[in-house]
């Protein structure tokens, strides 16, 4: 393929600069869209795991009875198991449960917090062992999270979010480790500032507020036979089916049940979470990708239009090129090239068009590239211009020279 066919290519493409445009903004947009609608998909999914595992990838969570229902499937009331200190003794015994590697039960309380006349509702405030960290993904970004020590002195101490910080202190750059609080009248020590998790959607992971579970029980909830949850952390992500198994063989023992009905309590695995959000997440960018590809299917429909125009436009040219010696596969590949740099310049085009608007939120959204959708996109793109245009640069060098020169 010489360089002529190159020039001609061209030459055809500029003289006719508003309908070359055109016929490149279906390219244009179609590459464009795969790419971002696909970057979108992608952010969507690392944000979902992110925020995943922000609650600890190998942790799992114990509750009592079935999320939100209090009847069983016959109608009756289900026969809720209550967690006892026993229970967590139990799990937290390796020859019980070789694959748990740590547990925290947990109390709650409503309590406000106050400072200086400013106060703060938290969302969570909790009771729960120095292990929550760890199994919480619960990072300190000041100060230290309470140990054993605090738990068995039963310290008045605490360990709060950027928010509770943000609306005590009315900044979050606010240092204040070592400053007392007041949660309901009690007086706790802040000992350290949770470095911050963000929102999960449905609500602010930093709006928390974590003391010993003894001291939660001296003061604000009493000591009771039950804890509201426990959360048990896995040796591994890989283990925590293993681990679940555990939990519910020690829990039906330790509770004499021995024909379940899946009422008695639930365990949230967050592995098989993560990978159920991932596995909807990567149905979902491939939808939004076949989605964006009929607009790369339209815009190849308008390269074909648009040289089946040229090429009855430029039919005498054709006739004339063909009287001088020239032989169908120049003229073939002529138009060819000629539908190719359409659709490779709204390739190139749309890749940077695409690129440049994933720098943008949408819906709250970060997309993230993904760089096998640039390279899909721009090779679909080009294909897409080789195969539309095929038809009519076949048709251009079908033509008899005579038949060509006589069109008027």
């Amino acid at each position: 393929m010489n360089t002529e066919n190159y020039r001609i290519a061209l030459q055809g493409i500029l003289s006719n600069k508003l309908r070359s445009g055109l016929t490149m903004l279906g390219i244009l947009i179609g590459v464009g869209a795969v790419i971002l609608l696909v970057a979108v998909g992608n952010g969507s999914g690392v944000a979902v795991q992110n925020q995943l595992n922000s609650l600890g990838t190998n942790s799992l969570t114990i509750f009592t009875g079935r999320f939100g229902r209090g009847a069983n499937r016959n109608g009756t009331q289900s026969q809720f198991i209550r967690l006892t200190p026993a229970d967590v003794k139990a799990l937290s015994d390796p020859n019980n449960a070789p694959d748990i590697k740590a547990v925290s039960p947990i109390r709650n309380a409503s309590a406000t917090a106050t400072y200086n006349g400013n106060t703060d509702s938290s969302a969570n405030f909790l009771g729960v062992y120095p292990s929550y960290a760890g199994i919480r993904n619960e990072q300190v970004a000041t100060g230290r999270f309470f140990d054993q020590n605090d738990l068995d002195s039963h310290a008045q101490v605490v360990v709060i979010g950027p928010t509770v910080v943000t609306n005590l202190f009315g900044s979050a750059s606010v240092n204040p480790v070592g400053t007392n609080i007041s949660f309901g009248g009690t007086s706790l020590q802040i000992i350290g500032v949770l470095k911050s998790k963000g929102s999960n959607g449905a609500q602010d992971q930093d709006d928390i507020a974590l003391t010993p579970l003894t001291t939660m029980e001296d003061h604000f909830t009493g000591v009771s036979s039950s804890y509201n949850q426990v959360v048990v952390e896995a040796t591994s992500r890989g283990a925590s089916s293993a681990a679940q198994a555990e939990i519910t063989s020690v829990l039906d023992g330790d509770h004499g049940i021995t024909n379940p009905t899946g009422n008695e309590f639930q365990v949230l695995n967050q592995a098989s979470l993560l990978a159920t959000r991932s596995s909807t997440t990567h149905t979902f960018t491939i939808l939004l990708g076949a989605v964006a590809a009929i607009s790369l299917l339209v815009g190849g429909i308008g390269v074909m239009n648009i040289m089946l125009v040229t090429v009855t436009e430029r039919t005498r040219e054709i006739g004339i090129r063909k009287a001088i010696g020239a032989r169908k596969s120049d003229i073939l590949a002529q138009f060819l090239v000629e539908a190719t740099l359409l659709s490779t310049s709204a390739g190139v085009l749309g890749v940077i068009g695409g690129v440049l608007g994933s720098r943008l939120k949408i819906v709250g959204i970060k997309p993230v590239v993904a760089p096998y959708s640039v390279g899909l996109a721009f090779g679909v793109a080009v294909l897409t211009g080789l195969f539309f245009g095929s038809y009519p640069a076949n048709r251009a060098a079908s033509l008899r020279p005579i038949e060509a020169l006589r069109y008027e």
